[in-house]
């Protein structure tokens, strides 16, 4: 069943959308080499909490932390540790938040220090691949045009998009109908009608599509740890234009001047 949300849901998701994105801006300021995941979980945790939201992943089906931390061959739901990160590292981190009854969900690919250019390569066309997987989700188009642009896009520039792992549906529950693949055909899928609100992320991999699951229950990594990179805005569909309601340019702001 999917959940169409009227205009005013809608701005209570981008209150909750829009303290993801100040937790990330925030986070952007501390990612350098040396630091490492577990003490970003508790600043990101406090940072939330001080702002009047709950951590959106906290508890949910048991995950023991506020955020998933994935360096370079992790995809995706990554578990904190104190190890510390390298230079060269892609750390990709996914947050959600819960605020006013609904939830926000937003993940970014951070460079750890100096990046390969081909690990460069990779966050600028995973970050691109979503551009163009929301300028599909117009009112009146389909789930599967979404998908066709990411993986149209990601291929074409040589990389394999996981298939196992989903964009989604969101608002009370972190994860709602309809799923939103990054792969499909152009004029498949649920029709995305005014009021739908989803997560849209792509999981690009270096290397080949294929994933496994660590022995903790919950990391991701790509099969032939090749590494992978990690986007997602949380989007409402309306009749007038599609909205972003977690744009990145306050953590990209944050980036700027800590690398200025």
């Amino acid at each position: 069943m999917i959940k169409l949300k009227t205009y005013s849901e809608i701005e209570l998701i981008r209150e909750s959308s829009n303290l993801v994105v100040q937790t990330h801006a925030m986070l952007a300021k501390l990612i350098k080499p040396g630091i490492n995941s577990l003490y970003l979980d508790k600043v990101a945790e406090e940072f939330i909490r001080d702002n009047g939201g709950k951590p959106g992943f906290k508890g949910y089906n048991n995950f023991p932390f506020t955020l998933c931390v994935s360096p370079d061959d992790q995809v995706v739901h990554g578990l904190p540790s104190d190890e510390e990160i390298k230079s060269g590292t892609i750390l990709s981190i996914d947050c959600g938040v819960l605020m006013n009854g609904f939830y926000g969900d937003c993940a970014y690919s951070f460079a750890v220090g100096e990046l390969s250019d081909e690990k460069r390569k990779l966050l600028d066309v995973t970050k691109e691949s979503l551009e163009r997987g929301v300028q599909a989700a117009k009112y009146g188009n389909t789930v599967g045009d979404i998908g066709f642009n990411i993986q149209n896009f990601a291929e074409s520039n040589g990389f394999s998009v996981v298939k196992e792992l989903v964009g989604h549906g969101i608002g009370k529950q972190l994860h709602e109908a309809p799923e939103v693949p990054n792969y499909g055909n152009e004029g498949t899928g649920s029709i995305l009608d005014d009021g739908l609100v989803i997560a849209i992320e792509p999981m690009i991999n270096m290397g080949s599509p294929d994933i496994e699951q660590k022995s903790d229950g919950w990391t991701i990594v790509t099969k032939d740890r090749a590494p992978s990179a990690h986007f997602e805005y949380t989007v409402a569909v309306k009749k007038g234009k599609t909205e972003v309601l977690s744009p990145f340019s306050i953590i990209e702001d944050n980036l700027k001047q800590d690398h200025g």
